[in-house]
């Protein structure tokens, strides 16, 4: 329609104009949360975790690990020298072995030499003992110290039972008597192992005292 004046005609406003739905967005497009965009990505854009490194330690070789380190002129540490500064000592165990097998050897050699102790249980005992006390460490004096009358107490009663005496069919007293004899013939030597022992034990623990 025009009107008289010759007037431009006016424009009727169009029906989604009129209802104001083109104006505002749909439901569902613009007003997504950002955290529901987020959520539809795939999971093949995230960037991969970083793998964890493993806490492995490498072990050296045997040849490259510390030893003990000697001190001045090749000397050892005072807890473990022996009587002599530059010379190793032994583990208590090492050195109370040593004299078990020595005195063990005296033991059997005489029993079935002259049937009796003598002289070679003698000089087995005493050497065994008196190297004991003199190779083993400083901080392991003890046992070498007090082994000569266990030694002895438990050395000959096994010996003389492996060694076939007594012989089956003896009484009891007998027995006794076979398994004693060696005991108290052994008593003077085992008694002079002692002494000596615990002289030379003695003097290592005043004369070798830890700086």
């Amino acid at each position: 329609m025009t009107d008289p004046a010759g007037e431009r005609p006016r424009r009727r406003p169009s029906t989604a104009s009129a209802r104001g739905g083109s104006s505002r967005p749909r439901s569902g497009t613009s007003d997504r949360p950002a955290k529901a965009r987020t959520a539809s990505r795939p999971a093949d854009d995230e960037a991969p975790a970083r793998p964890r490194r493993s806490a492995t330690t490498v072990e050296k070789p045997v040849s490259e690990r510390p030893e003990r380190e000697r001190g001045a002129g090749g000397r050892w540490p005072m807890a473990d020298r022996s009587v002599l500064p530059t010379v190793l000592g032994v583990p208590p165990i090492a050195a109370v072995g040593l004299a078990t097998a020595l005195t063990a050897i005296g033991v059997l050699v005489d029993l079935t030499r002259i049937g009796n102790l003598g002289t070679v249980f003698t000089i087995c005992h005493i050497s065994g003992c008196v190297l004991a006390v003199i190779w083993v460490r400083r901080n392991g004096l003890f046992g070498p110290m007090v082994q000569p009358p266990l030694l002895v107490a438990a050395a000959v009663p096994v010996v003389v039972l492996l060694a076939g005496s007594p012989r089956p069919g003896q009484g009891v007293a007998e027995q006794l008597l076979v398994i004693g004899a060696p005991l108290v013939n052994a008593f003077p030597v085992m008694a002079w192992a002692t002494g000596i022992v615990l002289v030379l034990g003695l003097l290592r623990i005043v004369l070798q005292r830890a700086a």
